[in-house]
């Protein structure tokens, strides 16, 4: 039987008087790579956004391994396990790389050897940024960004680890790169939630998908169903972000 690390049930959220999600129902278990695909305003960012604490939930059940995260804030949902990649990286520029690392620890209970553990395995997943660990971030080239941002999460110790819109702006064969990085992660034993425009990418390593469309969930199945059959291209037509 799944083990369901996340379950959100009948989920709405609002910016102001905007509806942004309407009646999102979906489950995420232990040990997937999950897409949430959409054109650009369809929801995912606010759907990432909401799980972390960070919009108005008018009502609906986020539920993370049988705990409720409704009326949770941000700096109380990331120590249970939760974190967020964010779109456009949002590292540190004018601090070192080893510091924006460290900086990822600041929600969680420190712990001398854990930090080590951690810095440890984030080294060893990017070797480049042990290379540069002394370089301020924004000297790095947007793939090391990219790097930077995927490592300071996995600072915070995450057993589900959202990342939004990974690839873009970088170019291809960094792209080929990114997506190497989330199924090292992913082979960690992290459980990945992922937004991202290339769709055909993230299909091809992801075990299920969701497919939104202004707000709701219109179709889910396996990143194999998605890729054979055509609810995606016609619903989403190479859309950006929502």
């Amino acid at each position: 039987m799944a083990d369901t690390i996340l379950k959100i049930t009948d989920l709405a959220s609002s910016y102001g008087s905007i509806k942004a999600l309407k009646q999102i129902s979906l489950e995420i278990n232990k040990g997937e790579i999950v897409s949430l695909l959409g054109a650009n305003g369809a929801g995912k960012t606010t759907l990432m956004k909401s799980i972390l604490g960070m919009v108005t939930i008018d009502h609906g059940s986020i539920q993370y391994k049988g705990q409720e995260l409704i009326g949770k804030k941000s700096h109380e949902i990331v120590p249970m396990g939760i974190s967020l990649v964010p779109e456009g990286r949002k590292i540190f520029v004018e601090v070192s790389v080893e510091k924006n690392l460290e900086i990822g620890t600041f929600f969680r209970k420190r712990e001398k050897s854990r930090d080590k553990e951690l810095m440890d395995m984030v080294y060893e997943i990017f070797p480049r940024l042990f290379e540069r660990r002394n370089q301020l971030g924004g000297t790095l080239s947007g793939g090391e960004q990219q790097m930077l941002a995927v490592g300071r999460a996995i600072m915070s110790d995450p057993e589900l680890l959202m990342l939004d819109e990974p690839s873009m702006g970088l170019a291809p064969l960094v792209v080929a790169e990114v997506f190497n990085v989330i199924k090292r992660v992913h082979d960690m034993g992290i459980t990945v939630l992922l937004v991202e425009q290339n769709a055909k990418m993230a299909l091809k390593i992801s075990d299920r998908a969701y497919l939104m469309n202004t707000g709701v969930i219109v179709a889910s199945g396996t990143g194999s169903e998605f890729l054979q059959g055509d609810v995606l291209t016609s619903v989403y037509l190479g859309g950006r972000k929502g």
